[in-house]
């Protein structure tokens, strides 16, 4: 049986990487072969509060001779489906067999364990496991969507935690009055203290702008679950045996404040902004910075809840595609759409970007080059743009997508429209229904006109007290 997936070679290829091998057309090919001839599969990815995602696809029969590709097609689905939604059980129906390679791949010896240990463990504190079970088993989708966000009304602080500095506003009835950015470095303190003082000394001086404090909503790199920080690098140096007192932190911080507080992942204050401001739903927002960051706002304007980490969702299915650092698995986003795309590939054109300077400044000399006219580095941002064009391809098959935010470090100055001429060129030449379906946006004024920290205040909606 043939056990390798096709994968066609891109119409439009990026100038640098002649090998890349997109997971839009390896997942379009697939499903070509298997239609009229396939059996159904069913996956059910459960999260926090018995929360499901279902999603249902065709693959070839145990008796077909393509039906080795099905495990190496699945296997990559999965993966993305993980990061994109989150799970800390799947069951899959339909394949008892898919469901035992999975189950051995996820497993403590298998090539995804970190994914497994991540999600289950770090995410959703329970073990992460694979279920087999039948068709009409598998359980069915129960989603559920968060109001968050929207409301203007009354007194307001909306905060952002980044890893150089932290960001706070007072806003009124959807004006900021107030605004002050505050350089610190959380990254590099253990004590839970730390966080404590400086996020409620933000808020406190916010709240001395106002008459009075409503809500307070924020946002912050990471995981977060019932405002509970799960998975955060602002953390990252907090040891395990105080990790409690990070988890509780924004619980005790709402608790001194006395008022609703709400804090979720930046990408999706960020896809919130761009909504507000837009006028329109279905909004995916795509940060090309230190990595890739996304945040997601439904056709119906609101929050999933789903991970949307697509920094570790599979883009390039190439055998010789690089490898993550982190999780270890090949063809990731965060390697394609991010900083990590120019430092990687800036070596080819013979642009050396020493390695003793921090990873903004190494960033700035490759965009330095490119504002110079530099071939080599035009050759970049134009191999990141084709990247860019089949990634929001393939997420378009995942995520219901009217317009699309291209924001980070990545798409300042002429490094944008790089990224924006990839995207066409590659929807003109292989998805060209896409051209008429979804907007890409690089922020312009009417974009910004309500920024992230508008954006994070409106996230709670006002107890009927305060609304007195």
């Amino acid at each position: 049986m043939t056990t390798a997936l096709s994968l066609p070679e891109p119409l439009i290829k990026p100038p640098l990487d002649p090998g890349f091998r997109p997971a839009v057309s390896a997942t379009h090919a697939f499903h070509q072969k298997v239609s009229g001839e396939g059996v159904p599969l069913a996956m059910a990815l459960e999260r926090e509060d018995g929360q499901v995602s279902r999603f249902e696809t065709l693959i070839f029969p145990d008796n077909h001779p393509l039906a080795g590709q099905n495990f190496p097609h699945i296997e990559r689905l999965l993966k993305f489906l993980l990061w994109q939604r989150g799970a800390h059980t799947v069951y899959i129906g339909g394949s008892p067999r898919l469901a035992q390679q999975l189950a051995n791949t996820y497993g403590m010896n298998g090539k995804r364990h970190f994914d497994a240990q991540f999600l289950g463990e770090k995410v959703y504190e329970q073990p992460f496991r694979v279920i087999a079970c039948s068709l009409e088993e598998v359980p069915l989708a129960r989603e559920t969507r968060k109001s968050l966000g929207r409301h203007l009304e009354g007194c307001r602080i909306g905060f952002d935690l980044g890893a150089s500095d932290r960001k706070v506003s007072a806003v009124v009835n959807g004006v900021a009055v107030y605004s002050e950015e505050v350089i610190w470095e959380p990254r590099k303190h253990s004590d839970p203290e730390y966080h404590y003082r400086e996020i409620l000394t933000a808020l406190k001086t916010a709240a001395s702008k106002m008459p009075h404090v409503d809500a307070i909503g924020g946002s912050a790199a990471g995981i977060y679950i019932h405002n509970r920080p799960r998975v955060a690098s602002l953390f990252r140096s907090v040891p395990q045996e105080r990790y409690g007192e990070i988890h509780t932190l924004f619980e005790r911080l709402q608790q001194e404040m006395g008022v609703p507080l709400e804090v979720i992942n930046d990408g999706d204050v960020t896809a919130l902004a761009g909504s507000m401001s837009i006028g329109e739903n279905a909004v995916l927002g795509i940060a090309l910075g230190s990595s890739e960051a996304a945040g997601y706002v439904d056709a119906q304007g609101a929050i999933t809840g789903w991970l949307n980490e697509l920094a570790f969702a599979p883009i390039d299915y190439s055998p010789s595609a690089p490898y993550e650092e982190w999780s270890g698995d090949q063809g990731c986003g965060a390697t394609y759409l991010s900083q990590q795309c120019v430092f990687r590939l800036a070596p080819q054109v013979g642009i050396d970007l020493p390695l003793n300077i921090p990873d903004a400044e190494r960033l700035a000399q490759a965009q330095k080059h490119l504002h110079e006219g530099h071939e080599g580095a035009v050759r970049i941002w134009q191999t990141m743009g084709v990247y860019l064009g089949y990634a929001l391809a393939h997420y378009a098959d995942f995520y219901e997508v009217k317009h699309v935010l291209i924001l980070g470090r990545c798409t300042s100055g002429e490094g944008g429209n790089l990224l924006l001429e990839g995207v066409r060129t590659v929807w003109q030449a292989e998805f060209p229904h896409l051209l008429e379906q979804i907007q890409v946006h690089l922020p312009d004024e009417k974009i910004r006109r309500v920024g992230q920290s508008v954006a994070a205040a409106s996230l709670p909606e006002l107890r009927k007290e305060n609304q007195a």
